[in-house]
This record gives structure tokens, sequence and C-alpha cells, in this order.
């Protein structure tokens, strides 16, 4: 894609979202340069799926850029983010969280996290169901955390054109978020909604949008 294109498509995607909704520009696999050229269109918040790409990416670029990581997270990769990364979306089980904090510690950080739900029918996709939350939640494990915060929910729909299915399955979301806000303030933050969908996410109550192809065209 054209450079030209890739700031064009930021200002109509940000002109597009209300002011509560922060737009994480989904980057992986993108070269430097693209990046580069969404942050001279004022994007400052990118994502990536892969913790060394990440990490290599952020030694090449400025540092004022909030780095996210949206993929999936193993354990033994944690450390390789933890001086430097803003927020993780994709944190699946307490095991994760705690070897978080305990990275964050290494570095006098309080890492901001998202539990990852899964609202999809795909079984493929990562995430907790709604017992697992609450079990997560409640348990003294995770009250004794104190290098990690944990900032909302994110989940992924289901790979489908149709929009009841996908809209059904935010609003699934959206309800546990709203019962789980009602008991923890400190939840400001409901990561859903991409490329595809990313409007109709925010009909459902979304405050966050991951998008990657409608910025920097398809992989």
């Amino acid at each position: 894609m054209k450079f030209k294109m890739i700031a064009q498509n930021i200002q109509t995607i940000k002109a597009d979202l209300p002011p509560h909704v922060t737009l994480v520009a989904v980057s992986k696999t993108k070269p430097v340069a693209q990046l580069m050229e969404a942050y001279a269109a004022g994007q400052r918040i990118f994502g990536e799926n892969k913790i060394q790409e990440m990490a290599d990416k952020f030694e090449q670029m400025p540092k004022d850029i909030h780095w996210h990581m949206i993929g999936h997270v193993q354990t033994n990769k944690v450390k390789y983010m933890a001086s430097f990364v803003s927020l993780i979306h994709g944190v699946d089980s307490l095991k994760l969280l705690a070897e978080i904090d305990k990275q964050a510690a290494k570095h006098e950080r309080v890492i901001d996290c998202l539990l990852q739900m899964h609202i999809a029918q795909e079984e493929t996709k990562f995430g907790l169901d709604e017992a697992e939350l609450q079990n997560l939640l409640d348990s003294d494990t995770y009250r004794n955390l104190k290098n990690i915060k944990v900032v909302g929910l994110m989940g992924m729909a289901t790979f489908t054109d149709n929009q009841s299915i996908i809209k059904n399955e935010f609003d699934t979301l959206k309800s546990i978020f709203d019962r789980c806000a009602a008991q923890h303030p400190q939840f400001q933050v409901l990561s859903m909604g991409m490329s595809g969908d990313y409007q109709l996410a925010i009909s459902c109550g979304s405050t966050m949008v991951r998008i990657g192809s409608s910025i920097f065209g398809n992989r």
C-alpha cells in the first residue's frame, strides 16, 4: 500500500470513531517504514501478535509509542516485553497473569492487562468462560498480584458474514463486562472489533478497536 494511503486511512477511521473509542493500529508483519507513516499521521498505539517482532520494532521506533500485545502469549516469552509493553490484550489464565506480574516487578512496573473471553463459536479461539473469569477474579492469587492491573476484557467474534451471530457475541461480552465493572471499578476497557466488524462492535459498547487491514491493506 502506498504510504499516503496509510495516513488517509487512519484519518478516515479516526473521524469515524466516537471520542471514547481507542484505535489500535494492528501492525503485525508490517515493516517499520509503514508504521512510521502511521506514526507521522498521529497514530501512537500499535498492536503486534509476536513478542520478538514487537520488541524489534520498539527498539527502532520513537519511544512515545504505546505497544499492545494482541496475540496469544506464551508465559516463557513475557520477559522479552515486560520492560516496555503498555497493554496485554490476550490474558487467558491466572498462570499467565502471575508470570506477567513477576516480570513486571523486575522492571518496577505495573502492566495493564485485559482478560480474554471466549465468545466465538470456533473452538480454536482462546479465552475464558464467565465461570472461569469469576473464579480468577475471586482468587487469592489474583488479589495478591501487585504489578499487574486488569483494566477490562477483550474478545473476538466468530469469523462469519452473519451479522446477527457477531452482534449476539458482542452483546454477550458487553453484558459480562458490565457485571464485572460493577464489582471492579478499574474495568474501563472493552476491546472488541476489528477491520470487518468494528462499527458493529462500537454500537455494542466497545471502547477499543483493533484495526489492521483497513489501515495497512491486506497482508
